[in-house]
């Protein structure tokens, strides 16, 4: 088997190789300390150093307001579930008390167009009750699979979303997934909502894969392991006036408060190093690529001609609209489950790696994030026209 793999994991997914070579060089001893970046001290002077250039080359990189703060947190995306719950909960119960509105119901608008939106939302409800002073309603403001005959794939136009009026009520945020992963469904642009609410995002899948507009948000924020190096770290960027002190809102454990994190540079414990060196390393190769404009037009070439493909095709079919196919997460599938499994099995000979689809799911997915060269995805185009041909 050759020593290369050509891999189409949807996380922990690839790394750039130039990344893992300079990791590798610097492995047993960092900018010359003689000691591992996984030594270190996080509280010593050249951690904090990666720590500070990390920061400012992601800062770089978004185009990060001022006014904003950058946080590196554990437990994945997943538990940024809650804590965008509680923290953001505890900005609108201060907001409310300020006003003379205390007692008020606060609600939360959730757009829930996949499996990692549909996620957020149910960790939403379970908490509601944790909550002391003021009702709290979730409001699946899009609730897709419902809509759409128990189907995820789609993305409705925005003139049938139920968003809450947040002239006439208290909306605390409004929350949704810009990539889910497992349906291969995308947001193409941001969502168009009152500008009084917080908007917030789950960039998890597709972190730095385009330019985005940071000043939209209240709070982005994703895992590193599809986009932006290993598991183990999650990137909070969050607009400093929603960070509010520890005993305003919701009790809420120290690990998932968002302001105990701001006020000691992510090192109110000792946060995972190396994956926030290795994040380090990637921004500075996206940088060497053109930034986030330079590796937008690699990832728009490599979907489009992945797309075309299984557009002209007679054998593989998209279960998503055109209108909101992911860049990073390509899902189609075979017209028989046998074909299918054929499918997967030649590839795994031709060293083509995690293509099968979520186990949710079924069918093939190609996960072809910023470290996926384009002639990967072309070597995959090719086996797909060599299979369709021999069926």
């Amino acid at each position: 088997m050759s020593t290369y793999a050509l891999n189409f994991g949807a996380g922990p997914a690839k790394i750039p190789q130039a990344v893992l070579l300079k990791a590798q060089k610097e492995f047993l001893n960092v900018h010359g300390t003689g000691m591992s970046v996984m030594e270190l001290s996080h509280r010593s002077k050249p951690f904090g150093a990666i720590l500070e250039k990390t920061k400012k080359d992601l800062t770089e990189l978004m185009k990060i307001p001022s006014n904003y703060t950058i946080l590196f947190m554990q437990g994945g995306a997943t538990t940024e579930f809650a804590s965008v719950f509680y923290n953001l909960i505890a900005s609108k119960q201060q907001e409310l008390k300020q006003a003379g509105k205390e007692g008020e119901e606060i609600v939360v608008d959730y757009l829930v167009t996949g499996a990692w939106s549909s996620k957020a939302a149910q960790e939403a409800e379970r908490l509601i009750p944790t909550v002391i002073g003021n009702p709290v309603r979730v409001n699946r403001a899009v609730n897709v699979k419902q809509s759409n005959n128990g189907k995820f794939g789609v993305i409705p136009p925005a003139s049938e979303w139920k968003l809450t009026d947040a002239q006439k009520h208290n909306v605390a945020y409004v929350y949704y997934c810009d990539n889910e992963t497992v349906h291969g469904v995308e947001f193409q642009s941001i969502p168009q909502i009152d500008a009084s609410v917080p908007l917030v995002t789950d960039v998890s899948s597709n972190f730095l894969s385009r330019p985005i507009d940071v000043s939209k948000f209240g709070i982005v924020y994703g895992g590193a392991q599809k986009n932006l190096g290993p598991a183990g770290v999650t990137i909070v960027v969050i607009r400093n006036d929603l960070l509010v002190d520890l005993n305003v809102g919701p009790i809420r454990p120290l690990m998932l408060d968002f302001k105990t994190a701001a006020d000691n540079d992510s090192m109110y414990n000792t946060p995972p190093t190396f994956a926030i060196y290795m994040v380090g390393l990637t921004l500075e190769w996206l940088k060497e690529q053109g930034g986030l404009d330079g590796i937008q037009a690699v990832n728009n070439r490599k979907a489009e001609k992945l797309y075309k493909v299984i557009d002209d095709s007679k054998l593989y079919t998209s279960p998503v609209a055109k209108d909101c196919r992911s860049h990073m997460n390509v899902v189609f599938n075979l017209t028989t489950e046998e074909l299918e499994k054929e499918f997967l099995k030649g590839a795994e000979e031709r060293n083509m790696h995690q293509l099968k689809g979520h186990r949710s799911v079924g069918g093939v997915r190609a996960s072809i994030y910023n470290a996926l060269p384009e002639e990967d995805v072309d070597a995959l185009i090719d086996y797909m026209l060599e299979f369709e041909k021999k069926h």
